[in-house]
């Protein structure tokens, strides 16, 4: 069975995310994305525009050397929606964290055009970026 179009833009964005690649993720997001960072942290807030999603994006790079993975276990996506479940680990300051996440989206014309993420342990996730 192939994938949805949506889930195939989704596992995209991932890659693209792993390699840094700023170019593509903005190319995958729509203009006037909505990005729901959560928590009680550095990078808390929503994000509104591709490029404060991007920024986001750059900073968490930025604060955890580099080290700020995404292990994709798996995604399902329709026309309107995407689910992925990751886990996110990384390091900073002699911390470092490895949790699950669910990555809930809505896409838009074929672009990612809001994100939320739930994180199974969002005061490690706050310790790390705090």
């Amino acid at each position: 069975m192939d994938d949805h179009p949506n889930a195939t833009l989704f596992r995209e964005g991932y890659a693209a995310f792993g390699r840094g690649d700023m170019a593509t993720l903005g190319r995958l997001l729509a203009d006037d994305v909505v990005w729901h960072s959560p928590g009680h942290n550095a990078l808390t807030g929503d994000y509104t525009g591709i490029p404060a999603v991007l920024a986001l994006f750059g900073r968490t790079f930025e604060l955890t050397g580099g080290t700020f993975k995404n292990d994709v276990h798996d995604i399902v996506a329709n026309d309107v929606h995407g689910v992925a479940l990751v886990t996110v680990s990384g390091s900073r300051d002699g911390k470092s964290i490895s949790t699950r996440q669910a990555h809930v989206v809505h896409f838009r014309d074929g672009k990612l055009a809001e994100s939320w993420l739930l994180a199974s342990d969002q005061a490690a996730v706050d310790e790390l970026f705090r």
